[in-house]
């Protein structure tokens, strides 16, 4: 396995079926109708994907059982700006019980001699955007190897994700709905198939003027 889809297509065949999203103090799941607290679940296993210029640039699947609620999941968080927000106390409980459970996965060099398993953005965006247990975001990351990093961001209508920037050239395509792209006083909305590009490290914000789910792809320099 070497890019996060993949990660995630093996724990789904291996029945880890349940999408965990955060809410502050608890996992949800199944449309915010359950909630798991940090003594109803176990972390089994964890795969890291770490930026390469920042530590904290990572993201963290998650593969999550709870013997309580008869359940098996995967919890998917990271990429700085774009993660879901969660309490204090809740992903210090997660990073605890990972410690505790196999690191199954880090930076992987994918095989030289295999192409990756392909994926289809409008089936992801169709997947997120119908997707009701999230609240205002909920993020996919596909591939982070070899420099380049490929994330589908959905965004509830109204939503926005503040002021930031990116250690490397980004470009922003609009899968389905209409987004602002700011950087200062200037803005281009985006609609279904829209794309832009900007250079490294230049403060951008992005809102959301309907359901919106976009691919970003960053380049390390």
């Amino acid at each position: 396995m070497t890019t996060l889809a993949e990660v995630l297509n093996n724990l789904r065949n291996e029945g880890y079926t349940t999408d965990f999203n955060l809410n502050d103090n608890c996992l949800v799941c199944h449309g915010n109708t359950l909630e798991l607290h940090p003594e109803d679940f176990v972390v089994d296993r964890h795969y890291r994907f770490e930026g390469e210029s920042d530590p904290g640039d990572e993201a963290i699947v998650y593969a999550i059982s709870s013997d309580k609620c008869n359940l098996k999941g995967v919890l998917v968080n990271g990429y700085g700006i774009y993660s879901n927000p969660a309490s204090d106390k809740l992903m210090a409980a997660l990073s605890e019980k990972a410690r505790n459970a196999p690191h199954s996965f880090d930076n992987g060099v994918p095989a030289a001699s295999a192409l990756p398993a392909p994926m289809n953005l409008n089936d992801i965006a169709q997947s997120l955007l119908t997707d009701n247990s999230w609240i205002d975001r909920k993020v996919f990351p596909a591939v982070n190897a070899d420099g380049l990093k490929t994330t589908v961001i959905a965004l509830r209508k109204g939503a926005v994700l503040k002021e930031h920037t990116a250690p490397g050239p980004i470009t922003v395509h609009v899968i389905r709905g209409r987004i602002a792209f700011r950087t200062g006083a200037e803005e281009v909305q985006l609609s279904d198939g829209g794309i832009i590009a900007l250079t490294a490290r230049v403060p951008h914000n992005v809102e959301a003027f309907e359901d919106s789910a976009f691919l970003l792809t960053m380049h390390r320099q």
